[in-house]
């Protein structure tokens, strides 16, 4: 039985929310899932991502095959990497005077 680790859709129109689930390859993507191992709400800032990584890795050693996109989250949950501040942009004004401040 080929297993996958993929993500299921929930939520509304326009307002998903995946959880991530263990699947035969062959159900549908909301279809009868083994088990659930996560969650993944891509409609916040920044996007929630919760994944039981024992159970991650329990069936990755089983030999369950990620998707490309549940293949990322487990990436960002092992590796956090930190959001970056968004960059401040002088206004032109503000620009003029901080070029003649320096000269």
């Amino acid at each position: 039985m080929a297993v996958k680790i993929r993500l299921a859709r929930y939520g509304s129109k326009k307002r998903p929310y995946y959880r991530v689930v263990v699947a035969d390859a062959r159900t549908a993507r909301d279809g009868r899932a083994v088990e659930e191992v996560g969650r993944y709400n891509p409609m916040v800032d920044p996007a929630f991502i919760s994944l039981d990584m024992e159970k991650v890795d329990a069936w990755l050693a089983k030999g369950a095959q990620p998707t490309d996109t549940v293949k990322h989250l487990i990436e960002v949950t092992r590796n956090p990497v930190e959001p970056k501040a968004p960059k401040q942009k002088m206004s032109k004004k503000a620009a003029a005077k901080a070029a003649k401040a320096a000269e």
